[in-house]
C-alpha cells in the first residue's frame, strides 16, 4: 500500500517517466474519492512506457507484422568470414605444383642421360693407346693364393640365406623406425624396473633382428678364417686397386670382364664384399649398440666419447649403402648368367641348370612371407615370450 509520502510525489515520478498525466473520474463508492487515484498515475505511466517498447494493442500487432514482414523481404545478413578460413582469393596467373611422378619421370630420364654419356665416352676412352696398355697389365682381377679351393661350400650357401632374410627385414624395421610417430605398442624386458628400457614393439622388432644378423655375421666370419674362404674375399696385393678400376672400366663401357665367381671375383667385387663384410657390417653393428636399449646410459665418460649424434650421423647412411649393395648385386647376378651364378651360392655347383634358381625363388617367398607377416598381432605374442607388451 502507498502512503501519503508516496502520493505526494506522484508528479516528480510522472515527470520523470515523461507519461500524460490520466483524467481522474467519479468515485466508485458512494462518499469516495475520485477513480483512479493519484498513486494510479505513476503505475498507469510505468504501464505505457512498456507498451510503447513492446505493443500489446491491436495497432501494436499490425505495426509488429509489418516489420516482422520487412524483416523477411530483406537479405540475409552474411556471416562474417573467419579467420581459421578466409576467403581464396583468384590468382591472375596460377601455378599448378609438379607432381611426385613427373618428378620421378625427369630424374629417371637424367639418370639414363648421365648413363648413356658415361657409356659412350668410356667406349672412347677404352679405344685410346695408353688405356688398351692399361686394361692388358690389369685384367681385373688378381690370383688367389696357393691352395685356395673354388666354390661355395654348404655353411656358405646358408649364411648367404640368413644374411639375405635378416638383412631385408633390417631394413624394413629400420625404416619403420625412421618415420614412426605413434607406436602400436611397447615392450618392456622382463628384468627391468617398472619402464625402465621400455621401447616401441618395432624398435624391439628391429634389435632382436640386429642379434640375429650379428649372430649370423660373427658365425660367417669365423667359418670364412677357418676354412680358408676368407681369400676370396680380403685383398692381400696392392694390385687389387688398379685391377678394380679397369674391371669399372669394363663395366661401365658394358664390354664386362670375363665372369668367373665359382673359382675367383674380379678385383672390383672382391672391394665390394671386403667393405660390406669388415667395414660396412662393423659400423652398423656400432652405431646401431649406441642407440640401442643395451647401451649403458649412466657411462658419462663413454657416452662423451661417443656421443649418440655420432652414431645417428653413421646408421642411416651405412642403411643406405646397403639398399644400394643390395641392388646393385642382384642386378649383376641376373645380368651375368643368372642361372650359372644363382647355381653357385644356392644350388652349390658350377652349372646352367633351374636348381639354383628355385630354391633361389622358394627362399625368396619366405622372405616376402616374413615381412607381410612382421605386423603388430604378429610380433606382440612373440615380444610377450621376452618381456610385457603394453599399448602404452
Amino acid at each position: 500500500p502507498s502512503g501519503p509520502k508516496d502520493i505526494a510525489s506522484a508528479p516528480a515520478a510522472t515527470a520523470a517517466v515523461g507519461s500524460t498525466l490520466l483524467r481522474r473520474g467519479l468515485p466508485r463508492v458512494s462518499g469516495g474519492d475520485p477513480w483512479p487515484p493519484e498513486t494510479a498515475v505513476v503505475i498507469e505511466s510505468l504501464i505505457e512506457r512498456k507498451r510503447v517498447a513492446a505493443p500489446t494493442t491491436q495497432e501494436g500487432t499490425e505495426t509488429s507484422g509489418a516489420q516482422e514482414e520487412a524483416k523477411a523481404s530483406a537479405p540475409l545478413p552474411q556471416p562474417p568470414a573467419s579467420r581459421a578460413d578466409p576467403k581464396p582469393t583468384k590468382s591472375t596467373n596460377p601455378k599448378k605444383p609438379r607432381s611426385r611422378t613427373a618428378i620421378l619421370v625427369f630424374g629417371a630420364l637424367g639418370l639414363l642421360g648421365v648413363a648413356l654419356a658415361a657409356v659412350f665416352f668410356t667406349r672412347w676412352l677404352v679405344t685410346l693407346d695408353f688405356m688398351r696398355d692399361f686394361l692388358t697389365a690389369y685384367p681385373g682381377e688378381t690370383a688367389l693364393p696357393a691352395g685356395t679351393d673354388p666354390g661355395f661350400p654348404a655353411w656358405a650357401q646358408w649364411q648367404h640365406f640368413f644374411n639375405f632374410f635378416l638383412i631385408v627385414l633390417i631394413i624394413r624395421s629400420g625404416l619403420q623406425v625412421r618415420r614412426e610417430t605413434r607406436p602400436p605398442g611397447y615392450w618392456t624386458p622382463k628384468w627391468s624396473k617398472g619402464s625402465d628400457g621400455k621401447i616401441s614393439i618395432t624398435s624391439w622388432f628391429h634389435q632382436t633382428l640386429d642379434v640375429l644378423w650379428l649372430l649370423n655375421g660373427l658365425i660367417f666370419v669365423v667359418l670364412l678364417f677357418v676354412t680358408g674362404h676368407w681369400a676370396r674375399l680380403v685383398p692381400i696385393t696392392w694390385e687389387v686397386i688398379p685391377n678394380a678400376l679397369s674391371a669399372l672400366i669394363q663395366y661401365v663401357s658394358l664390354d664386362w670382364p670375363t665372369e668367373n665367381g665359382w673359382v675367383n671375383y674380379n678385383s672390383l667385387q672382391m672391394l665390394a664384399y671386403f667393405v660390406t663384410v669388415f667395414i660396412a657390417a662393423p659400423l652398423a653393428a656400432i652405431s646401431g649398440a649406441r642407440m640401442s636399449g643395451i647401451w649403458p646410459k649412466d657411462a658419462k665418460t663413454l657416452n662423451r666419447l661417443y656421443p649418440i649424434e655420432w652414431a645417428r650421423a653413421i646408421h642411416f647412411p651405412v642403411m643406405l649403402y646397403f639398399v644400394v649393395f643390395i641392388i646393385g648385386h642382384v642386378a649383376l647376378v641376373f645380368a651375368t648368367g643368372a642361372l650359372r651364378n644363382l647355381n653357385h651360392m644356392y644350388g652349390g655347383q658350377d652349372a646352367v641348370n633351374w636348381t639354383g634358381f628355385w630354391i633361389f625363388f622358394g627362399s625368396l617367398l619366405l622372405v616376402i612371407g616374413a615381412w607381410i607377416a612382421a605386423r603388430p598381432v604378429v610380433l606382440a605374442p612373440l615380444a610377450g615370450l621376452f618381456g610385457r607388451v603394453s599399448s602404452r
